[in-house]
């Protein structure tokens, strides 16, 4: 197998927040290698399922990259005098995030904590699956959880089995229609189950069946298309 460069292990937007949520806690000031913040971020990063560890070299996110990553943020920051670090374009994009609105990156950057601390989510690809049309400014691991949710076989039969209790029929719960209706026999039962409140604004915790909607493949996929995300009644509008 040919050897992975660094560039081909790019920093990722969900590594990115959680080593800015640090440096803005320090009030900007970046993190020496020595610093024990530095090895708790090293570990953390490492245990993030992101990257294969096959595909891992042996310094991999390790305290002293850790620290340069800090100085890249330090330096993006607009009040820094000093001379710039060469970092990339996404540092700062996140570090005028970070000053836009810091209580929802730090938000985030607890999410991403808890999430990759849970072991729930095993394996995130860098960058969207094929077909995943969807726009992930949270990072990819709690997108990954939202889609993770979503898709639940438990979940979904139980939402399915409470909306047929009630009406008696499944269609979709923003733009009405009914597969079944369309398709005959080879639509019954089918449908797409969403997470009305996205987990990465939610927060960790049980998902609850009135925290799902039934929905069409058209009208989840136009609600997951782009950033931010669109609420079932912002979608109901958008048809109207």
């Amino acid at each position: 197998m040919p050897e992975t460069t660094r560039s081909q292990l790019t920093w990722t937007r969900d590594e990115i927040i959680l080593v800015c949520d640090a440096v803005s806690r320090r009030n900007w000031k970046s993190i020496t290698g020595t610093d024990p913040e530095a090895r708790a971020l090293s570990d953390l990063l490492q245990r993030l399922p992101i990257y294969p560890h096959e595909r891992r070299p042996q310094s991999f996110r390790n305290a002293n990259g850790v620290a340069y990553k800090s100085v890249n943020l330090q330096t993006a920051h607009p009040s820094y005098r000093g001379g710039k670090t060469h970092g990339n374009k996404l540092d700062r994009v996140i570090v005028e995030e970070f000053i836009a609105d810091p209580d929802r990156m730090h938000r985030l950057a607890v999410l991403i904590r808890i999430t990759a601390e849970s072991g729930e989510i095993t394996s995130v690809p860098a960058e969207p699956d094929d077909d995943e049309d969807l726009s992930a400014p949270e990072g990819r691991l709690l997108v990954r959880q939202h889609l993770s949710r979503e898709r639940s076989r438990e979940l979904r039969a139980k939402k399915v089995q409470a909306v047929l209790n009630a009406n008696g029929q499944l269609a979709c719960q923003i733009c009405s229609f009914d597969f079944e209706e369309r398709y005959g026999e080879r639509g019954r039962g089918y449908i797409e189950c969403h997470h009305i409140v996205p987990l990465h604004e939610a927060g960790p915790g049980r998902t609850r069946l009135d925290d799902l909607i039934l929905i069409c493949a058209n009208c989840h996929r136009m609600i997951h298309r782009a950033s931010p995300w669109l609420s079932p009644d912002d979608l109901r509008t958008l048809i109207r």
